[in-house]
């Protein structure tokens, strides 16, 4: 680590059911750890420069456009499902908003493909001097995934920083972190 009183850990979140879960264990770990800095990116397509803004993440999973897993969750008849999932939010909302000071959101522009975002991330996480990535992921169980790799795969081995993959989290893993909080 960079400084022994804290730990910078950049989370890069788009919106998609996996970044939600790698969202929802990064907020966990930010709940245990008093030391955590925590920055949240984003990035949008194809326009150089960055900009950066307070973070809420009911707006970046109701406005993303990789959000059709949630309208599909909260249109859904399972009305036990979508208290679940709100209540999760609710919970991520509040551990990220009691430590406020420590969590920021930076949103920066690339191509939308898999190598120039992988280069956008790194090149952030290692100009801000982070010490841990955090992403989401699916894994390589597509033939598209195994044919063109994945962006957590390329952020994991072109990265020197140290990069926390998150796959879907367990039921008994959200059923814990809904009850601790």
């Amino acid at each position: 680590m960079t400084d022994s009183k804290s730990l910078k850990v950049l989370l890069y979140a788009d919106g998609s059911p996996h970044s939600f879960s790698a969202t929802v264990y990064a907020a966990s770990l930010f709940a245990s750890l008093d030391n955590m800095q925590l920055t949240i990116l984003h990035i949008h397509e194809s326009v150089q420069g960055s900009i950066e803004g307070d973070y809420n993440l009911l707006e970046t999973w109701s406005t993303n456009p990789h959000t059709d897993w949630v309208e599909h969750l909260i249109n859904d008849q399972d009305s036990e499902k979508e208290k679940e999932y709100s209540e999760i939010l609710a919970t991520t909302n509040k551990i990220l908003s009691r430590k406020g000071h420590n969590v920021s959101r930076q949103t920066i522009y690339s191509n939308f493909n898999i190598p120039d975002i992988t280069e956008a991330i790194i090149d952030y996480a290692t100009k801000k001097n982070f010490e841990l990535i955090i992403m989401g992921t699916r894994g390589l169980n597509s033939f598209k995934g195994l044919i063109y790799g994945s962006l957590a795969h390329s952020v994991l081995n072109k990265s020197d920083i140290p990069v926390l993959l998150i796959k879907k989290l367990p039921q008994d893993f959200i059923d814990n972190y809904r009850s601790e909080q």
